[in-house]
């Protein structure tokens, strides 16, 4: 089972994530999510256990504290895709069909 952790103190490391899910049970994975240009803790991080261990984490963990922080721990849930950020969309930057795109006719 994939868990997600949110409101998580940027203190927090993957090994203390880990230590506080091992009460639970045996943890496959811990990782806090950094951000990429900074290294950064982002205030999350996922989980993976079994399904019985994860699911006693869940109920165990959700609103307890992880270093000074009350933590939010849910079943992580499929990331859904947008098309907002398409840069090669013409349409959100005009194109020359456009008729408020500049007449280059006279030339």
């Amino acid at each position: 089972m994939n868990i997600f952790v949110s409101n998580l103190n940027y203190a927090t490391t993957d090994d203390g994530l880990r230590r506080a899910f091992e009460e639970c049970g045996e943890v496959s994975s811990a990782k806090v999510i950094t951000d990429k240009f900074t290294g950064r803790s982002r205030g999350f991080g996922f989980v993976e256990m079994s399904d019985d261990d994860g699911q006693k984490a869940i109920d165990t963990l959700n609103g307890t504290s992880l270093d000074d922080k009350i933590i939010n721990v849910a079943v992580s849930q499929p990331r859904e895709r947008s098309n907002n950020r398409s840069f090669n969309n013409r349409e959100n930057y005009g194109n020359r069909n456009d008729r408020n795109y500049r007449n280059n006719d006279r030339y």
